[in-house]
């Protein structure tokens, strides 16, 4: 549940960050990346449904590489959006923590198995 709400608001953050970057065809491209954290979230409603512990495995290696990703995108914009590097930087160690938390939650169900 934790990870649910976790993943919510950094989506909500996510976006509000989009908002605040100029719209040209430049950022175009980076702005699309980034909503996309609220897949995250669904893919961490999804587990609810996992299953097997394979299935939880597999869904939470979806979490992990869409969160990877996002990550990659708010490290792409920390280098060409000087206004906001404090609220990217923030992003950045969210992120950092939903990965890690994520493959914690991989490695316990693995050493279930």
């Amino acid at each position: 549940q934790d990870l649910k709400k976790r993943t919510k608001t950094f989506a909500l953050e996510c976006w509000r960050l989009c908002k605040l970057i100029p719209k040209t065809r430049e950022y175009d491209a980076i702005v699309r990346q980034l909503k996309d954290p609220h897949v995250q979230l669904l893919h961490i409603i999804d587990l609810q449904w996992a299953k097997s512990d394979r299935d939880f495995i597999n869904k939470l290696k979806i979490v992990e590489e869409e969160a990877d990703e996002s990550q990659f995108w708010l490290e792409f914009l920390y280098e060409i959006f000087e206004d906001e590097h404090e609220e990217i930087q923030r992003l950045i160690k969210e992120s950092d923590e939903l990965i890690a938390i994520t493959v914690a939650s991989v490695k316990k169900v693995k050493g279930r198995l």
